[in-house]
C-alpha cells in the first residue's frame, strides 16, 4: 500500500498507472473482438480506454515547461553526446507536449478550428523521433559500459604475450567472443539500462503505427503499452532501477 501510494503521489506514477490501464483495456478488447456476448463489456473498456487517454492529457498539462526546463539542465553536461541527444530529446518532447496540450482543449471544446489529425500526426513523429533518440543514447551507454568492462577484465587478466623466434611480442589475434562477453560483463551489473533499451523498443511500436511506417494488431500494440507502463511503473519504484545520464 505504501509502494502504491508513493506512486499515486507523483505525476509520472498517476500517468503510468492510467496509461497500463489504457492500453491493458485496448489488449482486452482485441482479445474480445469476436465475442458477440461481450458487446456490454466491450463498450465498457472502449469507455474506459477514452478516460484513460483524456485524463492522462489533463496530468500532462504544463510539462512543456518541465522539458524546457530540463534540456537547459542537459545542456551543461560534458559528454557532447550526451548532451546532444538529452537536449534534444528534451526540446522534442516540449514540442510533443505543446501538440498534446492543444490535442487536448480541442477534445473538451475549448478549440474547434483546428486539424486534429495533422496536430495528432505531429504530435506522433515528435514521440518517434525522441524514442529514436532515446535508443541512441541507450547504444552510447551500451558501447560505453562495454568498453569499461572490456578494460577492467582485461587488467585482471594481463596476460604475457607469446615471444616469438627472436623474442619479439607475437600479436595474438582477437577472439569473436571477446566483444559478447564484454557486452555481457556490462550489462549484467547495469540493469536500468536493459529495462530502459526493453522500454523504448515496446512504446516504438505506438508511432510507427500510427504513423503507418509499420501497422500491427491492435492487440499487440496493446501488450506493448502495457508492458512498456508497468516497465515504467517498476523504475518509479525502485528509483535504483531508473537510468540516468
Amino acid at each position: 500500500m505504501d509502494s502504491y501510494m508513493k506512486l499515486v503521489n507523483q505525476s509520472q506514477g498517476r500517468d503510468r498507472v492510467f496509461r497500463a490501464t489504457q492500453y491493458a483495456c485496448a489488449f482486452l478488447r482485441h482479445l474480445l473482438r469476436n465475442n458477440a456476448a461481450r458487446r456490454e463489456l466491450l463498450k465498457n473498456l472502449r469507455n474506459v480506454e477514452a478516460s484513460m487517454s483524456s485524463g492522462r492529457k489533463l496530468f500532462r498539462l504544463g510539462n512543456t515547461v518541465n522539458s524546457i526546463s530540463a534540456a537547459k539542465q542537459t545542456m551543461h553536461l560534458s559528454d557532447p553526446i550526451l548532451q546532444m541527444c538529452l537536449t534534444s530529446i528534451h526540446l522534442i518532447r516540449a514540442v510533443y507536449f505543446i501538440c498534446d496540450n492543444i490535442l487536448w482543449a480541442q477534445s473538451v471544446g475549448v478549440l474547434h478550428s483546428i486539424d486534429k489529425e495533422r496536430w495528432s500526426r505531429t504530435a506522433s513523429r515528435c514521440y518517434l523521433v525522441s524514442l529514436v533518440l532515446s535508443l541512441v543514447q541507450d547504444m552510447y551507454a551500451i558501447s560505453q559500459i562495454t568498453s569499461w568492462a572490456g578494460q577492467k577484465m582485461e587488467h585482471q587478466r594481463k596476460p604475457l604475450p607469446p615471444k616469438g623466434k627472436a623474442g619479439e611480442a607475437v600479436c595474438c589475434p582477437l577472439s569473436r567472443n571477446v566483444l559478447p562477453s564484454h557486452l555481457h560483463e556490462g550489462l549484467k551489473s547495469n540493469i536500468p539500462i536493459i529495462l530502459d533499451v526493453l522500454k523504448n523498443i515496446c512504446d516504438l511500436f505506438i508511432p510507427l503505427d500510427r504513423l503507418g511506417i509499420y501497422k500491427i494488431n491492435p492487440g499487440m500494440l496493446g501488450l506493448c503499452g502495457v508492458l512498456s507502463s508497468f516497465m515504467g511503473i517498476f523504475t518509479l519504484l525502485q528509483p535504483k532501477l531508473k537510468m540516468k545520464p
